[in-house]
């Protein structure tokens, strides 16, 4: 499924947690309406996306954050250009400097904030989860991040996401979740318009230099 080209392009094209409907996957993979539609029809069929009737049009979007975790991964596995070696890194662009990966902070933002939570032993790793200290705990109370709350849904709590172009991990999950949604509601980040890039405020680098102590 994830192996052919057009299917591979909408997949990533879905990854910033939004449903499209089939025409603007076509437009996004370069092919026909009714390919699309054919493509779409097989990765729903293997419960890779979902879909969901809205008056006369039908919308798509990833099964669910594991999904988004894999596809994600893989991409690690790709160069990136032609020169690309494995030595070094991508060059940084916007996208691969703060993005979105489904529902959390990518890029070399995700893994700097991810990188400080660590140091600053907010979190720790837990095999290939992370877990949150007794002091992160507080320290995610004041942000309004109800840690116990989290742990009551459905999904993983955190996890180590490979981060495709920093080919470190960032931290996703539903805490991943939360502090994606805790900035944009804080407006320390704004989200990119068609986008999957990320802003950095001012607000938010005053807060995450007095909080984190790192500077983005």
């Amino acid at each position: 499924m994830l192996g052919d080209k057009s299917r591979a392009i909408i997949l990533w094209s879905l990854l910033d947690g939004r449903a499209y409907t089939a025409t603007e996957l076509a437009i996004s993979a370069n092919i026909s309406r009714q390919s699309a539609s054919n493509h779409l029809t097989k990765l729903t069929e293997v419960q890779l996306l979902t879909v969901e009737k809205q008056g006369r049009h039908r919308y798509y979007k990833l099964a669910n954050a594991k999904v988004a975790h894999v596809i994600e991964s893989m991409a690690s596995l790709i160069s990136l250009t032609k020169e690309y070696k494995k030595t070094n890194a991508p060059k940084l662009t916007d996208f691969t400097y703060f993005r979105t990966c489904y529902d959390h902070i990518a890029g070399s933002v995700g893994v700097k904030i991810t990188n400080a939570l660590l140091n600053h032993k907010i979190i720790e790793v837990s095999g290939k989860d992370y877990k949150v200290t007794n002091s992160g705990k507080k320290w995610f109370n004041s942000l309004g991040i109800d840690i116990d709350a989290i742990k009551q849904k459905k999904r993983s709590f955190a996890f180590q996401c490979l981060d495709w172009s920093e080919r470190k991990h960032h931290i996703a999950g539903a805490l991943g979740a939360s502090i994606l949604e805790t900035m944009i509601e804080k407006d320390w980040i704004r989200k990119k318009a068609n986008s999957r890039e990320l802003t950095m405020t001012s607000t938010g680098k005053k807060e995450l230099k007095n909080r984190l102590n790192i500077d983005v």
